[in-house]
C-alpha cells in the first residue's frame, strides 16, 4: 500500500512538475478544451466585461476575503459644505413639498420648488465647482436624494436624474473642453435642463440592440458645408425629456462612405443636441405609475448635427456604450439605492410608531407575534438598505467602477424596497391603502416597480449581469485566460496558459479542501478579523465563499459557453455573491457604528437571514446542477452533512421588534433620513408624534390597566371615558389625565385616514 501511496506522489510530481511532461499531457489538451468551451462574448459584453472595475466583490469570489481590506475601507462622511446643504436647502426644500398635491392636482412639482432646485444647485450635485457645480460625494449625492423621497418620491426622481447618467455625468467624464466650458455652467444653474435617451420601443434592457442610427455625411450646417451626423430616433420612458432643453442621445453610428476611415460600423456613439435644434421632436408625456415626474418621448427623423456634437468629439465616436457602463454606477449604485433606502426609513419609522398607538384586543398591535414577523423584517431590511447605501457609495467614491457590486445594489435593494412596503402595507392596512395628504406609504408602493424596472429590469439584471460578469471579471484566473487564449502567437499563447493554469488548479483545489474542511468542522477553525457575537459571521461567510468559488470553477468547467444560457443556475449563483456583499456591508455597518450593543438584536437577525439565502441558493444550484455526477460533487463538498444555515428563529424577531418599540438611538440610526421638521405635510411627523406621546404616558397605561384587573375600573370603556373614571377616582391626577387625553387625541389623529367629498 505505501509503495502504491510513493508512486502515485512521484507520478504527481512528474506530471505537474516536469514541464515538458506537464504540457503535454495537461496544458496543452486543457488549453485546447478551454479554448473549446470558451464563451462567445458580444462586442457590448466586452465592453462592460472591460469598462468596471474589481473592488470588493472580487474578495469575494476569491474564497478567501481580507475583512482587513474590508474594516480599512473609509467610513462615509459628509463634509461641512454637505452637511451645511442637508441642514438648509434640503430641508428648506421639504417645507416646500406637499406630494398628494404634486401627484394628484399639479401633475408636476410647483414652479416654486423648480426654481428653488436650480438655484440652489439641485441639478448640478456632481458638476465640478469650476463650472458652479456643487461636486458632492456620491455618498451625499445619495443623502440628498434619500431625504427628499422620505417626502416625495416624484421630487427625489426629478433631482436624480441629472445626476445620474445623462449630459452632466458625461461631459464631465468625456467631454471637450468647449463642451465643458458651453454646456456644465447653464447645466448647473438650471438654465439647461438635461434628458439622456437611450430606452426605445426595441431596446431596453438589450441597450446594444438600439436600432437609432446616425449616418455620417456631409449637410449644410450654419451656412456651410460640413461633415456630421444625419440621425433618425425613436425613445421612450425618457425621464426630464417634456421639460429637456438639451438631449443626451445614444445612437449606432454608421459611416457607409468611409467618410472618417476604413471602419463601416463604429457602435453606439453618444451625442448632445438642443432640443431647440431643428428636427427634434419632444413627444406627449408618459404617466409613470401616476407620479409626477416628468417623462416621455422623444424622436427625429434625419437631423443632422455636427461630428463635434459627440460627447469628447470625433475621437469617441463609436465609444458610446463603454461611456454608459463606465457610468451607470450613479443610477445603480447611487440614485436608486437611495430611493429603496428611503423607503426603509419611512416603513421602519412609522410602522414601529403606527404598531405602537395602533390598538385592537385592547393592546398595541405591535405586541401580535403576526405582526412582530413583518415589523421584524421591516426593520431588518432597513438596516441591510442602510448599510449597503453606504458601502456601495464607498466604493464609488473611491473613484473606482465596480460594475458587479452597482448591478447588486440596483437589484438587491429595490427588491428589499419592495419588500418593507408590502410589509408596511399589510401591518397599516387602511392607513396604507386610502391616499391622502395624510399617507406616507401608497405613493411610494405605487412608485416601487419603477426603480424595479428601470436602468436593466431586474430579472435580467439578477439572471445575466451579477454572475454573468462576476464569474469572469471578478474571478482571479478566468479573464487572464481567456486573455491568453486569444494571444495570437500559439506557443506564447500556451506558455502563459501553462503558468495560468498551475495557479488556477492550485487555487481550486485550495478552494475545495476549504468548503470541505469548514463544513466538516462548522467554520470554527476559519479566521476572523473580530471576536465576539460576530466573529462566527466572518467564519461562515468565508465557507460560503470558498463553496462559491469552486461551485464557479466546476459550472464553468463543466458548461462553458452554455452557462450564459443556464440563466436560473446563473441568477442563483449571482445571489451567492450578491448575499455576501451585502452581509459584508452589514458587518461594516456594524463596525463603522462603534459595535453598539443595540444594534446587535438587528445584525444578528440580518446576519442569519443573509447566510441562510446564501446556502438555499447554493443547495438549489447543485440541486438544478446539469451534470448529476459534478451535483452530487458539489453536495459531498459544500454540504456532507447537511444545510443548517436556517432562517432567523421567532424569538430573535419577537426581541428585535421589542427593542424598536420604543425611542432608542438604534431606531433612530436607521430612521434619520425621514427626520421631523416644521410644516411637515406628510403625515410622518403626525405619527412619530403620537408615538412619543403614548410612550411619556406608558406608565399612566399601565396605573390604568392595573386598576382594570384589580376591579377599580372597568375592563372595557372608551379611552376618554376610562380616563375620566380614572380622575374621578383619584387614580390619576388632573395633569395625568391631560397628558393622557393629549397623547389619545394625537394618537386618533395618527391612525384616522384623510376622506374626501368626491373624487
Amino acid at each position: 500500500m505505501m509503495s502504491i501511496i510513493i508512486l502515485l506522489i512521484i507520478a504527481i510530481i512528474v506530471l505537474f512538475g516536469v514541464r515538458n511532461v506537464r504540457m503535454q499531457v495537461i496544458t496543452r489538451p486543457a488549453f485546447a478544451f478551454f479554448k473549446k468551451v470558451l464563451p462567445p462574448l458580444s462586442s457590448t459584453e466586452k465592453e462592460a466585461m472591460e469598462a468596471g472595475d474589481v473592488w470588493w466583490e472580487g474578495e469575494l469570489f476569491k474564497g478567501n476575503p481580507n475583512w482587513n481590506k474590508l474594516h480599512g475601507y473609509d467610513k462615509p462622511t459628509l463634509t461641512a459644505e454637505e452637511q451645511a446643504f442637508l441642514d438648509n436647502q434640503v430641508q428648506t426644500a421639504l417645507t416646500m413639498i406637499d406630494d398628494f398635491d404634486i401627484v394628484h392636482n399639479r401633475k408636476d412639482l410647483p414652479p416654486e420648488l423648480w426654481e428653488y432646485f436650480k438655484k440652489e444647485g439641485f441639478f448640478a450635485l456632481i458638476i465640478p465647482k469650476k463650472y458652479g457645480g456643487r461636486e458632492f460625494s456620491a455618498y451625499a449625492n445619495s443623502t440628498i436624494v434619500a431625504k427628499i423621497a422620505t417626502r416625495s418620491v416624484s421630487a427625489a426622481v426629478t433631482v436624480m436624474v441629472p445626476n445620474s447618467l445623462g449630459p452632466g455625468e458625461l461631459l464631465t467624464h468625456y467631454g471637450t473642453q468647449e463642451q465643458k466650458d458651453r454646456w456644465l455652467p447653464s447645466l448647473s444653474v438650471g438654465k439647461d435642463i438635461p434628458c439622456f435617451a437611450l430606452t426605445g420601443p426595441e431596446a431596453g434592457s438589450d441597450a446594444g440592440a438600439i436600432p437609432d442610427v446616425g449616418i455620417v455625411c456631409r449637410q449644410e450646417f450654419e451656412g456651410e458645408e460640413t461633415l456630421g451626423i444625419s440621425l433618425t430616433w425613436n425613445k421612450r420612458y425618457i425621464t426630464l425629456a417634456p421639460v429637456a432643453t438639451v438631449l443626451g442621445l445614444a445612437f449606432q453610428m454608421r459611416d457607409p462612405d468611409k467618410l472618417l476611415g476604413d471602419k463601416k460600423n463604429l457602435g453606439i456613439t453618444c451625442a448632445l443636441i438642443p432640443t431647440d435644434h431643428p428636427g427634434v421632436e419632444i413627444g406627449r408625456r408618459h404617466n409613470p405609475l401616476m407620479m409626477a415626474f416628468m417623462n416621455g418621448t422623444t424622436s427625429g427623423e434625419d437631423v443632422f448635427i455636427p461630428l463635434d456634437w459627440i460627447i469628447g468629439g470625433p475621437q469617441y465616436a463609436g465609444k458610446g456604450w463603454r461611456m454608459l457602463v463606465e457610468c451607470l454606477s450613479a443610477g445603480r449604485g447611487i440614485s436608486l439605492p437611495a430611493l429603496a433606502t428611503a423607503s426603509g426609513h419611512v416603513t421602519t419609522k412609522t410602522t414601529t410608531a403606527y404598531s405602537y398607538v395602533r390598538q385592537q384586543f385592547g393592546m398595541p398591535i405591535g405586541n401580535f407575534e403576526g405582526v412582530q414577523e413583518a415589523l421584524a423584517r421591516i426593520i431588518a431590511n432597513t438596516y441591510q438598505l442602510e448599510a449597503a447605501r453606504r458601502l456601495t457609495t464607498t466604493g464609488i467614491d473611491a473613484k473606482v467602477k465596480p460594475s458587479v457590486v452597482t448591478a447588486i445594489a440596483k437589484y438587491h435593494m429595490t427588491e428589499l424596497g419592495r419588500d418593507v412596503l408590502e410589509d408596511a402595507m399589510d401591518i397599516q392596512s387602511g392607513k396604507g391603502i386610502q391616499l391622502g395628504p395624510k399617507n406616507y406609504l401608497g405613493h411610494a408602493f405605487m412608485a416601487n416597480p419603477i426603480s424595479i424596472t428601470v436602468e436593466g429590469a431586474n430579472i435580467l439584471t439578477r439572471s445575466l449581469m451579477i454572475f454573468g460578469q462576476g464569474a469572469t471579471r471578478c474571478h482571479p484566473y478566468v479573464l487572464a485566460e481567456m486573455e491568453a487564449a486569444g494571444i495570437e502567437n500559439e506557443s506564447d499563447a500556451v506558455d502563459r496558459f501553462d503558468t495560468l493554469l498551475l495557479g488556477h488548479i492550485g487555487y481550486a483545489t485550495g478552494n475545495a479542501l476549504s468548503a470541505f474542511a469548514n463544513a466538516l468542522t462548522g467554520s470554527k477553525f476559519a479566521a476572523s478579523p473580530v471576536s465576539g457575537e460576530t466573529k462566527k459571521y466572518y467564519q461562515d461567510m468565508k465557507r460560503i465563499s470558498s463553496a462559491l468559488a469552486i461551485m464557479t470553477d466546476l459550472s464553468m468547467l463543466i458548461m462553458g459557453g452554455d452557462l450564459k444560457r443556464k440563466e436560473m443556475i446563473s441568477a442563483r449563483m449571482g445571489d451567492v455573491l450578491s448575499q455576501l456583499y451585502l452581509a459584508s456591508a452589514t458587518l461594516k455597518f456594524y463596525e463603522d457604528n462603534g459595535r453598539q450593543h443595540d444594534d446587535l438584536p438587528i445584525v444578528h437577525y440580518v446576519m442569519t437571514q443573509r447566510l441562510h439565502f446564501a446556502a438555499k441558493a447554493l443547495e438549489e444550484a447543485i440541486r438544478n446542477f446539469p451534470n448529476k455526477v459534478a451535483g452530487v460533487l458539489l453536495k459531498v463538498l459544500i454540504f456532507p452533512l447537511g444545510n443548517h444555515f436556517n432562517a432567523p428563529e421567532d424569538k430573535s424577531a419577537v426581541e428585535l421588534v421589542k427593542g424598536m418599540l420604543k425611542p432608542s438611538a438604534a431606531r433612530d440610526r436607521i430612521t434619520f433620513l425621514c427626520g421631523e421638521f416644521d410644516g411637515d405635510k406628510s403625515g410622518i411627523a403626525e405619527v412619530e408624534a403620537a408615538f412619543l406621546a403614548k410612550y411619556a404616558a406608558k406608565d399612566l397605561y399601565k396605573k390604568l390597566k392595573k386598576a382594570q384587573r384589580s376591579g377599580d375600573l372597568k375592563a372595557k370603556l372608551p379611552m376618554h371615558d376610562l380616563f375620566a373614571a380614572a380622575l374621578e377616582k383619584d387614580i390619576i391626577t388632573e395633569a395625568e389625565y391631560k397628558q393622557l387625553l393629549e397623547a389619545d387625541e394625537k394618537r386618533l389623529a395618527a391612525i384616522n385616514v384623510n376622506d374626501f367629498e368626491k373624487l
